[in-house]
């Protein structure tokens, strides 16, 4: 991380494991300091090159509402929203974040997928992160920044079985063994809300 970034502080707060069938789940909401987070947060707003995909819903192309960043090690293509995307080269800033994400969990993980929600009416509809290339109880860990969100979660099996966490700035939400098989999760519009970006770092298993 460049000097400008280098005082960011990884902090170690005690997680909060929810306690959900099916699933393993902790969330921390101290993972990075607060000005640290700041700092990451306006950082990569102007500088990660973002895009924004199309979606097709009954034959007509809609923008996807929000706006992502595939990165990773070479060659780690991903299938997402019905979309194949190649990482752009890590970052220094993002580097730091996953040594540090790898020490905290003492998982290790060769990709993020950084999505921009630029205001309440970015979102992301009902999914699992279950595409084949994750491999069998992949571990996706999730650094969020900026603007609080509800993060919504769902069984698939059971529709009584629904769970809603707040996102905070510099938080950390770890998601691993059968959640991804057992349960949707998604964020929903939100009025007034600001910008938000969410980092949500995972193993990529190579062809």
């Amino acid at each position: 991380m460049t000097n400008k970034h280098s005082q960011t502080q990884l902090l170690a707060s005690e997680p909060l494991t929810l306690n959900l069938p099916d699933a393993e789940i902790s969330y921390s909401d101290e993972f990075i300091d607060v000005e640290g987070a700041w700092r990451l947060y306006e950082y990569l707003k102007l500088n990660i090159d973002w895009r924004q995909e199309t979606i097709a819903i009954y034959g007509k192309e809609h923008p996807i509402p929000r706006l992502w960043c595939w990165m990773g090690d070479s060659g780690l293509d991903y299938g997402y929203s019905n979309k194949t995307m190649k990482p752009v080269q890590w970052s220094s800033e993002v580097l730091l974040i996953k040594s540090q994400l790898e020490a905290t969990t003492k998982k290790s993980f060769n990709s993020v997928l950084i999505n921009y929600y630029r205001d309440g009416h970015d979102s992301n509809g009902w999914h699992a992160d279950d595409e084949p290339e994750l491999g069998t109880n992949p571990v996706i860990a999730s650094v969020s920044l900026g603007a609080a969100r509800d993060f919504h979660l769902r069984h698939n099996h059971d529709k009584q079985l629904k769970y809603s966490i707040a996102l905070e700035h510099g938080s950390l939400l770890i998601m691993q063994g059968t959640t991804q098989r057992y349960w949707k999760h998604h964020i929903p519009k939100r009025a007034q809300a600001e910008g938000r970006i969410n980092l949500t770092f995972r193993t990529i298993k190579p062809n």
